[in-house]
């Protein structure tokens, strides 16, 4: 995942993975419905190590690699070529696009999420090769083993179970496994929304890239569930002046005209903005809050745009950005010798739009904060609209009733995220996207895109189980028409 950011130990938990003690995750009251064979294990932790052990980071050039190694599997478990195809416009990031045939072939199929590329790791920098899986103590460890080759294996492992036992789905299930999610996903889900008709004609996808299970609290655990993101974009601002010697200062200076354009963008706030997924994610939230943050949650499910229930919520760094589009300065440069006055300065800003804003508007809201004609305001990189995916009822129920076996007291709690995923370009062309990983682990130990990258075995076997029934559930009986 492309710019994620942790939340708090709460219902705010991120778009990735969250805790829950390593107790729980091997004993309860479902536990029974939860744990899969060792059958299934074995087959898992094969996939799954066999897919981090293959460096499909930018610089270790073997997506591919990891792609063909999924299809002989598919292939072995009885898929027809046909069904287990690897697509691409470039050899050396080529896309698993493998379909499980479903009874209607006329009813739209039903797409099953996520990414094969990882972000690089250098060797020097881990305690242990960080592409070489490595079991200890309850902990899986290895580059991509969280983000997001976990929720590759899970998908590889149950299209093979299902395969094997003879299971046919309503409706086609098909399961994508992008080659460059961390990057640009130019040659992966872009190319194939461009290449592949059926992909945009999915009735919806499942994300195995975003959501996660949290700590309980007040005897209740947090499900969440990502069904919105926020849009990226950046701009650069740039004072200009005539410069000259430094030895005679001007009254002017293209580096502290920018440093107080930048002061002026720190003490800026874009309106607050809702959305269904946003509301509801205050709504539910609150349930697992007390106090005066729960009562301030239901405020803000209800709308409320102003007043001092937006003001304390805003204090809640995790929380505050559910409510508004943010602008950061992210970046500096300026100057081009040390006795010179600076005939440049420029700052680099990124924003995360809330859905719906259009960019014009957030360059006009730039300009005026900067409130300084020497200084200019340029877009530098076009957004992909993502729109907000609806709390659907064919969908919905399937996913509450199955977080609350798994986690007794589970709410199911929608969110948006800041950071970007594939389900960005789909949720572009209109195909609604739910992230549900429905792996858990301590927050302080998630680390993604950096050192030591760990999951908690049981967890990993349980997400597994997880997305075993939730499919089946989804696609036992014959799709719903939606509006």
């Amino acid at each position: 995942m492309k710019g994620t950011a942790l939340r708090p130990v709460s219902w705010t938990g991120r778009r990735a993975p969250f805790l829950l003690l390593l107790a729980l995750l091997a004993t309860g009251p479902n536990a029974a419905a939860q744990e899969g064979t060792p059958r299934e294990d074995s087959l898992h932790r094969a996939i799954f190590r066999e897919l981090v052990e293959i460096n499909s980071s930018p610089l270790g050039g073997n997506v591919s690699r990891a792609s063909r190694a999924v299809q002989r599997r598919l292939i072995a478990a009885g898929y027809a070529p046909r069904d287990a195809q690897l697509l691409g416009g470039a050899p050396a990031c080529l896309n698993v696009v493998a379909t499980l045939r479903g009874r209607d072939a006329s009813a739209k199929p039903v797409l099953l999420m996520a990414h094969l590329d990882v972000v690089g790791a250098r060797r020097a920098d881990w305690k242990f090769d960080p592409y070489v899986l490595r079991e200890e103590g309850g902990w899986f460890y290895g580059r991509g083993v969280l983000d997001n080759k976990a929720g590759a294996s899970v998908l590889v492992a149950n299209m093979v179970r299902w395969k094997r036992e003879r299971f046919v789905p309503t409706r086609d299930l098909v399961m994508v496994l992008t080659c460059d999610e961390e990057t640009t996903a130019a040659a992966g889900i872009s190319w194939l929304i461009a290449n592949v008709p059926r992909l945009k004609g999915a009735d919806y996808a499942l994300n195995t890239d975003a959501g996660g299970v949290s700590e309980p609290k007040g005897g209740k655990v947090l499900f969440d569930l990502q069904a919105a993101e926020k849009v990226y974009t950046a701009f650069d601002l740039t004072a200009r002046n005539p410069g000259g010697h430094s030895s005679t200062p001007r009254s002017d200076n293209a580096i502290y005209a920018l440093a107080a354009a930048l002061t002026r963008l720190s003490g800026n706030s874009f309106p607050v903005m809702y959305n269904e997924v946003t509301r509801a994610a205050f709504t539910r939230g609150a349930e697992l809050e007390t106090g005066q943050l729960a009562e301030d949650m239901r405020a803000a499910g209800r709308g409320e745009t102003s007043g001092t229930a937006i003001d304390r919520i805003e204090q809640v760094v995790a929380l505050k950005y559910q409510l508004r589009t943010t602008c950061v300065a992210t970046m500096l440069s300026g100057g081009h010798a040390e006795n010179a006055l600076p005939q440049a300065a420029t700052a680099r800003v990124n924003c995360r739009v809330m859905p719906g804003v259009p960019n014009a508007d957030i360059e006009r809201r730039l300009v005026e904060v900067v409130a300084d004609t020497s200084i200019t305001v340029q877009s530098v990189y076009s957004p992909t609209p993502s729109p907000p995916s609806p709390l659907r009822p064919d969908v919905m129920p399937s996913i509450e009733r199955l977080a609350r076996q798994f986690w007794s007291g589970a709410v199911v709690v929608p969110g948006m995220s800041a950071g970007a995923t594939d389900g960005l370009y789909l949720r572009n062309v209109g195909v609604p996207v739910y992230g549900v990983s429905a792996l858990q682990m301590d927050p302080t130990r998630d680390r993604s895109h950096g050192l030591d990258e760990a999951v908690p075995v049981a967890s990993l076997y349980r997400s597994r189980e997880f997305w075993y029934q939730l499919v089946k559930d989804l696609t036992t009986t014959s799709p719903k028409t939606t509006s």
